[in-house]
């Protein structure tokens, strides 16, 4: 997810809304766009928990920490440059896109806790009775209108990923959940041999 959103940001065709607010807040008050992420996410993430009424799980805090740092770290590495050409700037925007949507399915199918905005997204839905790709929509439009506010950079690839993140999330969840169950199950499978492969040599060494 990380990644994702530092292609956008590189691509130059526009970011992504939070990002919109995440760099309104870094040109105004300093810091990093990184550190304004894991800020905006300590916050998002109490009002979460607050609608819910529950304590977040662990790996929502990590989903916190991990993205803001890794986007500082793929920013000051300077690994990826904005493209010359219009298709090329172009295809970077759509990877950012895509790592997004289906970065997000897939640490939500692990069910680990999900991440900031995410929580509240499905913490809205759960309430409502929306769909995900709803509400995730009108957050993303809340957001950006927040961060345009406050002079955030708001491109026309920001408005395209703000109406299509909705249906690209709710798209990549159902396939990211198959893809989980399935290597779960593996996994759970394999266990079960081995436990009883253990129990096997038990009784063959109490005999």
């Amino acid at each position: 997810m990380a990644l994702g959103v530092v292609l956008l940001l590189k691509s130059d065709l526009g970011v992504a809304p939070w990002d919109v607010l995440h760099v309104g807040l870094y040109n105004h008050f300093g810091l990093t766009i990184g550190s304004w992420s894991i800020i905006a996410g300590l916050i998002i993430l109490t009002i979460s928990a607050i609608i819910v009424k529950e304590i977040p799980q662990i790996g929502a805090f990590a989903n916190m920490l991990l993205v803001g740092t890794f986007i500082d770290i793929y920013l000051f590495l300077g690994i990826f440059v904005t493209p010359d050409h219009l298709i090329g700037k172009i295809v970077m925007f759509a990877m950012g896109l895509l790592l997004l949507g289906y970065g997000m399915g897939f640490y939500i199918s692990a069910q680990f806790g999900a991440g900031p905005r995410d929580s509240l997204m499905i913490a809205i839905a759960n309430k409502s009775h929306w769909s995900i790709r709803s509400v995730r929509s009108v957050i993303e439009v809340v957001a950006l209108i927040i961060g345009w506010s406050l002079g955030g950079p708001v491109f026309w690839g920001t408005i395209i990923f703000s109406v299509s993140i909705g249906p690209i999330s709710g798209m990549a969840l159902p396939h990211c959940s198959a893809i989980t169950d399935l290597w779960l199950g593996k996994l759970k499978d394999k266990h079960e041999r081995n436990l009883m492969g253990e129990d096997k040599s038990n009784r063959g060494a109490f005999l």
